[in-house]
């Protein structure tokens, strides 16, 4: 892992990570008990305001991993080779606050994942992947 030295958080306005949260089928349902999945949504909105872009998606077609998050860089985290990092069973408030923390010093490509953040790391299939590149794309 390297150890690059995190960049300032982009300005309100610049290009900001964006933080897809799955309120799908299986994700933020009562099908994963225990999770207050609207506080979820809500502490990530709260804490990344300005900072990066968060948004509810429809199903992930990850059900498996539920709840899922995907968090895609900004411009210039893709500029300098940030992909799309996928976390799942994001059913822990200390995941939220970890993965708030590392948008906010700019994610994929700006800023090393945390490696508590490691564990919660999964790679979709190719099409799964595609589909949501191109949904973020659409939405940009």
């Amino acid at each position: 892992m390297s150890r690059r030295t995190p960049r300032p958080a982009p300005a309100r306005g610049a290009s900001r990570p964006t933080v897809s949260v799955c309120r799908g089928c299986c994700c933020g349902t009562p099908k994963i008990p225990g999770v207050d999945h609207a506080g979820q949504l809500a502490e990530l909105r709260r804490t990344l305001a300005g900072v990066a872009v968060v948004r509810a998606v429809d199903c992930l077609d990850a059900c498996e991993q539920a709840n899922v998050v995907v968090v895609q860089p900004s411009a210039q985290g893709r500029a300098v080779g940030g992909r799309p990092v996928w976390l799942g069973l994001v059913n822990d408030p200390d995941a939220v606050t970890d993965i708030a923390a590392w948008a906010e010093a700019g994610g994929p490509g700006l800023a090393d994942l945390p490696g508590i953040l490691d564990l919660y790391t999964f790679r979709p299939s190719r099409r799964v992947r595609q589909e949501q590149e191109e949904r973020a794309e659409r939405e940009d």
